[in-house]
């Protein structure tokens, strides 16, 4: 019989149901996701650091785990909550169950929950903390959550980034490499490298916390701002970084590395009610008034009535207006704030590498 575990939620709430992956105690912002495939990517978002992860797609561990489907080097969720858990997994390159892959990591997960309760909730009221735990009862996890911290007041990009620089395995589909590229790691994807590679780039991930001048040092024709987790604002050792790299070399910002190209050139970010994750949200380039569905994963956005530094929308959300992709009327640097490299989403927006790589093209010429 399976051990009962509760997610607390910090309004009171309370979803019971069968605990799975480690018995163990979890603290977090609780989330909802709309991606109908891609679980072990979504395990492995460094974008998630800090949350407590609940997809809307009903079944969840059907294929299992593989070795190949991650985005980083090790589960990032806190928590896993899911409306019903699959423990007898059937694909050909399943290696083990996702119960095991949470116990692997002290990683608890939640199943048979309603969890399109969940959704209708935070839709309703918000994004909020909580607790997901096997070990307390309703009354000691309401009184835990009070004593923890916000989400929004912890750095979760220092946790989460590389501590050294490190060179991206080359793909061999390349007969050569053709420019030399810098990822700055606030939380790093590991398909951005992915794809860098296969278009014949040079890659090398560097920490968040790496300068301006050793970063140029590297000699890169290009540079790119990686996703990341958490709250903008509280990442100026980036930012003024960020500040001091702009107009040196083309800059490509994903996600997190948008908003902080937004806010080093004098742009506010603001929380959003309850974010945007997910594989299937619309977003216009303006630029060729093309639509496309996005993957998404962020709970910030960039305040449009603050742009500034010759900063210009290039791309929109088609849900809520709110801005999806910037450039700059003088320097080569443009930014989106959906995920080109999907993964798990669609892949139809890679398209943006390939811009990206015309403009570091056109700099190396002059």
């Amino acid at each position: 019989m399976n051990s009962k575990a509760i997610l607390v939620l910090e309004d009171g709430t309370v979803y019971g149901g069968d605990a799975f992956g480690a018995e163990a105690t979890a603290f977090g912002e609780i989330i909802f996701i709309t991606s109908m495939t891609g679980y072990q990517e979504m395990l492995t978002d460094p974008s998630f650091a800090g949350q407590i992860v609940a997809p809307t797609y009903p079944l969840i561990g059907n294929y299992g785990i593989n070795r190949d489907d991650v985005e980083s080097s090790k589960i990032q969720v806190r928590g896993f909550v899911v409306r019903e858990y699959c423990p007898v997994p059937s694909n050909r390159r399943s290696t083990g169950t996702v119960d095991e892959y949470l116990k692997a990591s002290h990683v608890p997960g939640l199943s048979g929950i309603d969890t399109r309760s969940l959704t209708r909730h935070i839709r309703s009221t918000g994004v909020m903390m909580g607790i997901l735990t096997s070990e307390l009862t309703t009354e000691e996890a309401l009184a835990e959550l009070k004593h923890m911290p916000s989400y929004g007041n912890t750095d979760f990009v220092h946790e989460v980034s590389i501590k050294e620089p490190f060179p991206w395995p080359f793909s061999h589909e390349q007969p050569q490499h053709t420019y030399n590229i810098v990822i700055v790691d606030m939380g790093l994807r590991f398909n951005i490298a992915r794809i860098l590679s296969r278009l014949g780039c040079r890659v090398t991930v560097v920490p968040c916390t790496l300068s301006a001048r050793d970063i140029l040092a590297i000699k890169p024709d290009g540079i790119v701002l990686s996703p990341g987790p958490g709250n903008p604002a509280l990442l100026d050792y980036v930012i003024e970084n960020v500040k001091e790299l702009l107009g040196k070399k083309p800059i490509l910002g994903i996600c997190l590395g948008h908003q902080l190209i937004g806010r080093a050139l004098g742009a506010d970010t603001f929380k959003l009610k309850f974010g945007h994750r997910g594989a299937n949200h619309p977003v216009c380039d303006l630029a060729t008034d093309k639509v496309s569905i996005t993957a998404q994963n962020h709970g910030y956005a960039i305040d449009e009535d603050t742009l500034k530094g010759g900063l210009e929308v290039s791309h929109i959300n088609l849900n809520d207006g709110t801005i999806e992709g910037l450039k700059h009327r003088a320097m080569p640097v443009i930014s989106i704030q959906y995920h080109a490299e999907g993964s798990p989403g669609p892949q139809d927006n890679t398209y943006i590498f390939d811009r990206f790589l015309r403009m570091v093209r056109e700099e190396t010429k002059t």
